[in-house]
């Protein structure tokens, strides 16, 4: 799927504006929020965020700034799984999600050596991709996916068990971002 197609589905997914009073990222529009806007300059009411600055700032926040362009020029599906993981729990997370699967799968570092935790996906990380895939085909890539949405779906559970707040948001974010 296209940057563009995918971004077309997260905003189709995350709606316009919304202030949900629990929400933790504050007044939103089309899934960015208050705080990632400003980021990138824009100052005004949420309610008037642009379509297209949205669609900037998720191609550089959250597809080329990580290298995730580069995860799915290697493996399409895990572009993609990285790209809408970060959108939904941010850039560094999705890139640890990534290594501690490629850790895990590695056969005790057999394939390829373990790979830091800190959630750059650099070139240590992107070789570990491609030795892995090297190893394990189309097939392996589905598993890292299951891997990765596993991994996703215990943060959500984490999350709403340390502040019962968000569990109004929990199945949600299972039913909108889990096997997608």
């Amino acid at each position: 799927m296209s940057i563009d197609a995918m971004i077309d589905d997260v905003i189709r997914r995350e709606g316009g504006y919304s202030d949900h009073p629990n929400d933790r990222g504050g007044p939103t529009n089309y899934g960015i929020t208050q705080q990632v806007a400003r980021a990138y300059g824009f100052l005004a009411d949420m309610r008037t965020l642009p379509r297209s600055a949205a669609v900037n700032i998720y191609k550089t926040r959250y597809w080329t700034g990580p290298k995730f362009d580069q995860v799915a020029a290697i493996c399409p599906a895990i572009g993609d799984e990285l790209f809408d993981t970060a959108v939904n729990m941010g850039p560094a997370t999705a890139g640890k999600f990534l290594q501690r699967a490629l850790n895990v799968l590695n056969r005790g570092a057999v394939d390829y050596p373990d790979l830091p935790v800190d959630g750059n996906v650099g070139p240590v990380s992107l070789a570990a991709l491609k030795a892995y895939m090297a190893k394990r085909g189309t097939a392996g890539g589905e598993v890292l996916r299951k891997a990765i949405d596993g991994l996703q779906c215990a943060r959500y559970v984490e999350i709403a068990e340390g502040n019962p707040s968000q569990e109004s948001f929990v199945y949600g974010w299972i039913s909108n971002r889990i096997g997608q």
